[in-house]
């Protein structure tokens, strides 16, 4: 890659991009200026969608299945449940070879006592991709952001930090940017991808603190 952080000319795929993060997201960089492609298991479903955020936000968006996503993207987001992570990964590898791929995914588990993080063998979901795509640069991101507010079209400004973690210094500049596309948000160099762990399970507690606070909980770094 590049050392540009220069996004009006590439891609961003989404894959998983018809869930309700994918779909937030998407709206948010449309409405940037990006150019932008949701993947779906189902062509057909996320052309749909696309075809919705296109209408209302006046933007590029396109649909497509994950595969195809996949190879259109430049810089490609994973927004897929848990437990399919590893399988779209592996299946997904060639078409993400030399790619920018960020991991948005959180593996967090419920129960009667409320959300909780999941242990994860290769420590974190953007560890376990970065071991999968062996020839792609990981970058985890997003995962503390609020679906609700990102697809809530009345709201101007997702005022939240994104912590950006990566081994990379070119593709975790290139993802800051990204988040710094969206109004009231900002990317945040976070550590190396070794620390996405406690990143990806803090989302557990914003779940706690919405559940009991009835809000839409983000992370603000001071300081910096």
């Amino acid at each position: 890659m590049t050392g540009s952080t220069d996004l009006t000319e590439r891609t961003i795929a989404i894959l998983g991009g018809t869930g309700p993060q994918g779909r937030g997201l998407a709206r948010r960089f449309a409405q940037a200026g990006l150019t932008v492609v949701l993947g779906s298991r189902a062509a057909e479903k996320a052309q749909a969608a696309a075809a919705e955020l296109a209408e209302a936000t006046g933007g590029a968006v396109t649909g497509a299945a994950n595969a195809d996503a996949a190879a259109a993207g430049d810089v490609v987001l994973v927004v897929v449940p848990w437990d399919g992570h590893a399988e779209l990964l592996r299946d997904l590898k060639p078409h993400l070879d030399g790619k920018v791929v960020v991991d948005c995914v959180n593996p967090l588990g419920f129960d009667k006592q409320g959300p909780f993080a999941l242990k994860v063998e290769e420590g974190s979901a953007t560890e376990q991709a970065a071991a999968i795509l062996t020839d792609s640069t990981v970058v985890g991101a997003f995962h503390n952001v609020s679906a609700v507010l990102l697809e809530d079209p009345e709201v101007a400004s997702i005022d939240t930090d994104v912590l950006v973690l990566g081994d990379e210094r070119e593709a975790t500049d290139l993802v800051q940017a990204l988040a710094d596309s969206v109004p009231g948000m900002r990317g945040v160099y976070a550590g190396r991808r070794r620390n996405a762990h406690q990143v990806e399970a803090l989302t557990a507690n914003l779940i706690a603190m919405n559940r009991r606070y009835k809000a839409h909980a983000g992370v603000r770094i001071t300081d910096v």
